[in-house]
């Protein structure tokens, strides 16, 4: 198995796609603000899979996909005040966020999976 087999991993790397694709608009003020910021986090999420995945035990498989979720949360913070600051329609926050939801019950399956195993 590789790390692009994973479902998890796929769904992340598609929503960072999207977050490029949403950020593009955003006020060229912001380069170096929020949009640097929200890319930066959701790029974080797949990157992370990768690196755990790529690790030598379990328990760090584990610990990167935690900070994987940290990211997944970061991000979704950024796209709420994008969407709030109406950098990004509300259709465009929610269609996102959901994603993201999708992505997050996954890394939490795939946390609680791992775990089991190293107990």
């Amino acid at each position: 198995m590789h790390w692009k087999d994973l479902d998890v991993w796929k769904d992340s790397h598609k929503l960072v796609k999207e977050i490029y694709k949403v950020t593009a608009v955003f006020p060229k003020e912001e380069i170096y603000g929020l949009t640097s910021q929200v890319k930066r986090a959701s790029i974080s999420v797949p990157a992370n899979i990768v690196e755990g995945f790529s690790r030598n035990t379990t328990k760090e498989y584990i610990h990167f996909l935690y900070n994987s979720r940290g990211s997944l949360e970061e991000m979704r913070y950024h796209i709420l005040l994008a969407q709030e600051l109406q950098f990004m329609s509300v259709e465009e926050h929610e269609s996102l966020e959901g994603k993201a939801e999708k992505v997050s019950k996954m890394l939490n399956g795939l946390i609680a999976s791992l775990e089991r195993k190293i107990k």
